[in-house]
């Protein structure tokens, strides 16, 4: 097989990248080794910066999301017992839109599908090779036959545990890791949210976040040890849990339903450098985990193939590599200012072990501080809607 870019995983990343060069005119073959029912059911983040809202509207592709997804001009944050909002809208004149990653690949494989772009589910033996040169391949078994694309470029967009960030050698990279004492335990519950807004809750026996996914679908998260045994958690101790860390004075309550699904996500914060080797490049998971207490995971994802689509056009278009050079560059600039967010949103609102009265005031004293100054508020809610994107739309 011959195609322009070679990309693998079928994720948002590798989609969105797929669909940018497909309006430019450029090829691609997408490889994945899920299964498309598995990549379109699997349960990941919901929360979309404006700038990526913007971008799946301006690809063609928001028509679902805009009928489907929640507009949020605003979070909570819920310390002390107490409710404190802060306006998206009033403080930077943007929003967020919840609208599940599920849906949003399902959109994504749908367009990929109907303007017949090739697309290989459950491959395995994924291997690339020569991205030194340049003419670098990516071979693979399907159907239990060997496979392999020539292509001119490959987007590395596997995720974590992909096989493309191990194929660069070890003494290429350096890789920054941070590993949280504590994850999340997350569930789903067939029940309309309890609140209109994210709530964000720092409480002495751990952080909760009441979130959503529909508007008859809540998502809900407990802090919890990272090896959390969820046969120890039947439903009725997760929602007397929740009830508990999300209380206020004033008894507002969660709706409590049956829960769909349950389990428990580690946290880590990790980073490698470069994201690109020879004509190789990395995006999203694969080069890069945040928290997800700042919600940055997928619009990260996003904002790295957005640079990646801008530099493969103008390779194709001018011949310049100038982009293509400046890719790994462009993109940390983002990662490193998305880490740090993400850091501060984690060490404000979680329990550490060994936390002791002195961190908790400085805690409070952090939150009071933000809901408090219009500076702070504004900083978070810039930072929480969205970025600029580098690279402006193709």
């Amino acid at each position: 097989m011959r195609t322009q870019v070679g990309i693998v995983g079928a994720g948002p990343a590798g989609l969105v990248l797929a669909q940018l060069l497909h309006l430019h005119g450029i090829e691609s073959i997408v490889i994945e080794a899920r299964s498309r029912e598995y990549c379109e059911q699997r349960v990941r983040a919901g929360v979309l910066e404006q700038g990526t809202v913007e971008l799946l509207i301006q690809m063609g592709l928001g028509e679902r999301m805009m009928r489907e997804g929640l507009v949020h001009e605003g979070v909570e944050f819920r310390f002390g017992r107490r409710p404190h909002r802060i306006d998206f809208r009033e403080l930077t004149g943007r929003a967020i839109t919840i609208y599940a990653q599920r849906e949003v690949v399902k959109d994504l494989i749908a367009a990929r599908l109907t303007a017949q772009r090739e697309t290989h589910f459950e491959v395995s033996d994924v291997g690339v090779h020569d991205f030194d040169s340049a003419k670098p391949r990516i071979t693979f078994r399907h159907s239990d036959e060997a496979q392999e694309i020539h292509c001119d470029f490959i987007a590395g967009c596997d995720g974590f545990h992909g096989i493309c960030r191990p194929s660069i050698p070890e003494d290429r990279l350096t890789v920054y890791e941070r590993v949280f004492p504590f994850g999340w335990l997350g569930i789903l519950a067939a029940a309309p949210p309890s609140s209109d807004e994210l709530i964000y809750c720092r409480h002495e026996r751990g952080f909760a976040l009441q979130s959503m996914r529909t508007s008859e679908i809540t998502r809900l998260y407990l802090q919890c040890s990272p090896d959390e045994d969820l046969a120890e958690w039947p439903d009725e101790r997760i929602w007397a849990e929740l009830q508990r860390r999300l209380a206020t004075d004033d008894g507002w309550r969660l709706t409590e339903a049956p829960i769909l699904q349950k389990g428990v996500t580690g946290m880590r914060s990790f980073v490698v450098e470069p994201m690109q080797a020879g004509r190789l490049f990395l995006a999203g998971d694969a080069a890069h985990i945040v928290p997800p207490t700042g919600a940055k995971g997928l619009n990260l994802a996003v904002a790295d193939v957005r640079v990646l689509a801008a530099a493969i056009v103008e390779f194709y278009r001018s011949g310049s590599v100038e982009l293509l050079d400046r890719y790994s560059d462009t993109c940390l600039r983002r990662v490193w200012l998305i880490q740090r967010f993400s850091m501060w949103m984690t060490a404000m609102l979680h329990q550490f072990p060994g936390n002791d009265g002195f961190e908790d005031h400085r805690q409070v004293a952090e939150l009071e501080y933000l809901t408090s100054s219009r500076a702070a508020s504004q900083t978070f809610a810039e930072n929480y809607v969205g970025l600029p994107m580098s690279g402006a739309y193709l």
